[in-house]
């Protein structure tokens, strides 16, 4: 029963040996009474509750507690609520994202926890909450060991409640947190608004559920630095070096080489990113005899941890990036990689899904596996300065390379966009850098404008 009539004593001392602290009050005409064993401790008691007297706060008539020391008692710790927030959405993530949710609740959980003592080592934490908290129950396993098994115990107990999140100073650890790396350096500005957007969701589910009264993260007055994450043109390749680093994949190993080789000169030539071009059939490829052909790609095969992933493997199967599950991109491709696939498709033939590009046992290439065979690419095809620079460090740079000649080639933006798979406004933000010889070009018309030409 709630009670609005409220009255209180002075602190009492009892008259013991050891002396305590009785901290006595009336609420709808019953005597309520707590006990403590320093005085610090009652008046700091009495104290919160004359607050919530005076903020309006209902007191119910069993416990004597105001409403907010009542929802305190009953609320989750952070880990619970974490642990109900990664479940829930679970079943709608795709596997990067799971991944994504899970590395923003395990730095958030360690951040978020009271000084008790015998915490256990940082690095055990992050094992017991990837491998045994956050994981679906069919794939979690029990603690492997005394030591994981205490130091899930410690989470349990060191935890927060969910009602200390409304005081700023949590939030504001929380993102200290996810704003550096495992080794202690500063995250890249990508990294930190991406985990920032996640922590910030969950906070609007856990008020959503009435967990806290307002997402604390709308009191911090901490914004990521902007970014406006540009394409390095150091990265981009001409067409020559583009062309050396394509013929120099062939040579890398006994056959891998040779079907990575076509692989990323889907990259180049067509623009496609790497999870795209590991999900091309043969029958999303139209390949004449001559002049233009086209791929459409409809399926990608982006890279995970298979503990993320509903087929266990260490990739999904998954639409188009930023778009319907079903929707497809058309693009036109030159005739040098008609060629090349129609080359590649005789020699090497298709999986049996009729995927182009394919491991010995019909599997996806990893990325780690086809970043090695291009890391050895660029040893063998480029200078040692230019091995030591950033030019086409990473195989994506093939598809920053395409889009960049297309711009340079004067190909109108939305089309440039509709290829690549980019809205136009983010295309024009991410390669506005990579436009070579625009300047001249407006100098060279304002000057006209000027003379009246």
């Amino acid at each position: 029963m709630k009670s609005y009539r409220v009255r209180f004593w002075k602190t009492r001392r009892t008259r013991s040996k050891k002396p305590t602290y009785q901290v006595r009050w009336i609420v709808e005409g019953e005597e309520q009474c707590m006990t403590f064993g320093m005085s610090e401790q009652a008046e700091n008691f009495l104290a919160e509750l004359r607050q919530a007297a005076r903020r309006g706060e209902w007191f119910d008539t069993d416990t004597g507690l105001p409403e907010s020391m009542l929802k305190a008692q009953n609320a989750r710790t952070w880990l619970e609520f974490a642990r109900a927030y990664v479940s829930h959405h679970w079943p709608h993530q795709a596997a990067k994202s799971r991944e994504g949710t899970i590395e923003t609740m395990l730095a958030v959980t360690l951040a978020l926890t009271t000084d008790q003592k015998g915490r256990p080592d940082d690095e055990l934490l992050r094992h017991v909450l990837r491998e045994h908290v956050f994981l679906p129950e069919d794939r979690q396993s029990e603690p492997d060991g005394r030591a994981a098994a205490a130091a899930m115990r410690w989470l349990e107990t060191a935890s927060l409640p969910m009602t200390e999140l409304n005081e700023p100073r949590h939030t504001r650890a929380a993102l200290e947190a996810l704003a550096v790396c495992l080794n202690g350096e500063a995250a890249a500005n990508s990294t930190f608004r991406r985990k920032r957007m996640v922590f910030h969701h969950a906070l609007e589910y856990a008020f959503e559920l009435g967990e806290v009264s307002a997402n604390p993260l709308d009191r911090v007055k901490w914004k990521p630095a902007k970014t406006n994450n540009v394409v390095d043109r150091r990265v981009v390749v001409n067409p020559q070096q583009a062309r050396t680093l394509l013929a120099t994949v062939s040579r890398i190993g006994r056959t891998r080489g040779r079907m990575l080789s076509a692989m990323f000169a889907c990259m180049y030539f067509g623009g496609l990113r790497p999870a795209e071009a590991q999900g091309l059939r043969k029958r999303d490829c139209v390949l004449p005899v001559e002049g233009w052909g086209q791929v459409t790609p409809s399926k990608t095969r982006p890279q995970s941890n298979s503990r993320y992933t509903n087929s266990g493997r260490s990739y999904d199967v998954r639409g188009l990036k930023h778009r319907e599950a079903k929707e497809d991109r058309p693009v036109p491709i030159p005739p040098e990689l008609v060629a090349i696939l129609r080359a590649h498709i005789d020699t090497f033939g298709t999986a049996p899904d009729g995927r182009l590009f394919y491991t010995r046992g019909g599997g996806t290439f990893s990325g780690s596996a086809y970043a090695k065979v291009w890391q050895e690419t660029r040893k063998l095809a480029l200078t040692p300065e230019q091995v030591d620079s950033p030019l086409a460090g990473r195989p994506y740079d093939l598809r920053h390379a395409a889009v960049s000649l297309w711009l340079n080639a004067g190909v109108h933006a939305p089309e440039v966009a509709e290829r690549a798979g980019h809205s136009v406004d983010v295309l024009l933000r991410i390669y506005a850098k990579c436009i070579d010889g625009q300047r001249e070009i407006a100098n060279q018309r304002i000057e006209n404008a000027l003379d009246g030409s």
